[in-house]
């Protein structure tokens, strides 16, 4: 039964994850270059443009709940386990996500990156 829990959420950290990553870009792609608006604007504008975007609390919130996750996993399964599989897992869905929602180019080495970080993973939980 602990594997299942572990698995359930490694399961929560690689979709929280993803979700906060997709999340957090699509924030600081709307605000944009921080760097510029620090020089134009200063840096307690840059601080509050960027805390009440509500792309980026979301994704703060779907970070912290990956975070979470991440803790529980650890108390069921080993870290040599959970740490590589919830890294990995969240590094494909990422590359999908980022095509999906961002309409981000995903070439051909990220593809294939993603298939073998797949295969590390199922050698791993075997």
């Amino acid at each position: 039964m602990r594997d299942l829990y572990a698995w359930l959420s490694i399961a929560a950290i690689v979709i929280a994850s993803t979700t906060g990553d997709v999340l957090l870009s699509h924030a600081m792609k709307q605000i944009g270059d921080l760097g510029e608006l620090r020089r134009r604007r200063g840096l307690l504008h840059v601080i509050a443009r960027v805390v009440t975007t509500p792309n980026f609390l979301f994704g703060l919130l779907a970070m912290t709940f990956a975070f979470y996750s991440l803790l529980m996993a650890l108390s069921w399964q080993d870290v040599s386990l959970v740490a590589p599989a919830s890294a990995s897992l969240t590094f494909i869905a990422n590359a999908v996500a980022a095509r999906i929602f961002l309409h981000e180019r995903v070439d051909h080495r990220r593809w294939i990156a993603a298939l073998l970080v797949a295969g590390g993973v199922a050698l791993v939980a075997i």
